[in-house]
């Protein structure tokens, strides 16, 4: 049987660039069969049929003259929300398939308190995830965590040698061998609450790079931010419901 890299035959498919088609997969966008295309140049019978995800709206949550904020849409790089509102810095980022509140500043004397508040440790930062497996009741990991290279790839590991990282977590919904948690954060180090919850037997569901269980995309989702006196919430996605009505 014939067969082609799945990028270049998307490409025909959408009636678009490699480039761009080589983006869908990249970001988790693509299926086939069912399941979720994760090599762009993997080879695929060249009659394949493909399905892309559609990527969520960017939503506008609050501004004034200071800041701007965004629910932001899993699959999007919070970079790419940047581009989209001129004259603005991001505060913080969320990686690409978590979802919920981003903050852009507007004003740069004001975006030295905000900055402030972050590095004093002075942030309400409120998530909400799904993770495979029990979680009963309330508990905190506070391991340190350190950024390193595998395979060409960077990840983050726990290391006693690293940054010291605080999580805590407190269960929500329990449905079957999956948890609902509502997780908030002291610090705000890379990738900290998938490597928190997967190195304690919780990987977050969908977050295939720390161990969790395959699914449409990493449930985590930033849902408050309070800050200065501020508060900002992004309602859940409506796919966090799929475990519950099944």
């Amino acid at each position: 049987m014939e067969k082609e890299s799945a990028y270049k035959l998307l490409a025909k498919q959408l009636e678009t660039s490699n480039g761009q088609a080589k983006k869908f997969i990249d970001r988790g966008l693509v299926y086939l069969g069912g399941r979720k295309v994760k090599i762009a140049r993997a080879l695929v019978p060249v009659n394949s049929k493909f399905k892309v995800k559609d990527v969520d709206q960017v939503k506008v949550i609050f501004e004034d003259e200071y800041v701007v904020v965004v629910n932001k849409p899993s699959f999007i790089d919070s970079d790419e929300i940047l581009k989209m509102f001129k004259g603005t810095t991001l505060l913080h980022r969320l990686d690409r398939e978590t979802s919920g509140v981003l903050i852009l500043s507007k004003d740069e004397e004001f975006k030295g308190k905000l900055i402030r508040e972050f590095k004093e440790r002075r942030v309400y930062k409120e998530y909400v995830a799904w993770v495979n497996g029990k979680v009963a009741e309330p508990f905190s990991i506070t391991k340190s965590l350190k950024k390193v290279t595998r395979g060409g790839k960077a990840t983050v590991i726990v290391d006693k040698l690293g940054d010291d990282a605080i999580t805590h977590i407190e269960p929500i919904l329990l449905v079957g061998k999956r948890s609902k948690v509502k997780v908030t954060i002291e610090t705000g180090r890379t990738h900290q609450i998938r490597v928190h919850l997967s190195s304690d037997s919780l990987p977050i569901v969908g977050d295939t790079q720390y161990g969790g269980a395959e699914f449409d995309r990493v449930m985590l989702h930033s849902k408050k931010i309070k800050i200065l006196d501020y508060t900002f919430e992004a309602p859940e996605p409506r796919i966090f419901e799929r475990f519950i009505h099944g």
